[in-house]
C-alpha cells in the first residue's frame, strides 16, 4: 500500500508522452500540461503510448526523484480525462489500485463519513 500525506496531491498526464525524458523534460511537461510546479512535493504520473510503462515524477530531500515501472505483459489501465482537460487528479487509493492493475472504471468508492464544512465567523 502507499503511504502518503494528506498534503501530497497526485497529478496525472491525460496523454502519452515520451518516457525517454528524464527529470528536466518532465518537469517542463508539469508546467506546461499539468499547470503546477514541480518543487511542490506532489506527484505527477506519466505513461507511453503503448501503456507498458510508467514514471512518477516528485521533489523530495533537495532533489527530484524518479520512480519508472516497466510491465513485461498487459497495459496500465488509463482513465479519460474529464472533459477537454489535459490531466486529473487522484487519490494515493486510487494510485496503488492502478500501479496494481486494477481497472478503476469497475471499482466504487462506498459512502464514508466527511466532517461538515465549517464556516468562519466574520
Amino acid at each position: 500500500m502507499l503511504t502518503l500525506p494528506g498534503t501530497v496531491r497526485i497529478w496525472m498526464a491525460a496523454e502519452a508522452v515520451d518516457l525517454r525524458r528524464g527529470f528536466d523534460g518532465l518537469a517542463a511537461l508539469v508546467r506546461e500540461v499539468i499547470g503546477q510546479e514541480p518543487l511542490s512535493g506532489h506527484l505527477f504520473c506519466f505513461r507511453n503510448k503503448r501503456g507498458d510503462r510508467l514514471k512518477i515524477l516528485f521533489f523530495a530531500a533537495g532533489g527530484f526523484c524518479l520512480y519508472y515501472k516497466r510491465l513485461e505483459r498487459g497495459t496500465f489501465f488509463w482513465p479519460r480525462a474529464p472533459g477537454p482537460s489535459r490531466h486529473w487528479e487522484l487519490d494515493s487509493g486510487e494510485l496503488t489500485l492502478l500501479l496494481e492493475g486494477i481497472d478503476l472504471r469497475g471499482a466504487r468508492r462506498r459512502p464514508r463519513w466527511e466532517p461538515a464544512v465549517r464556516q468562519l465567523a466574520r
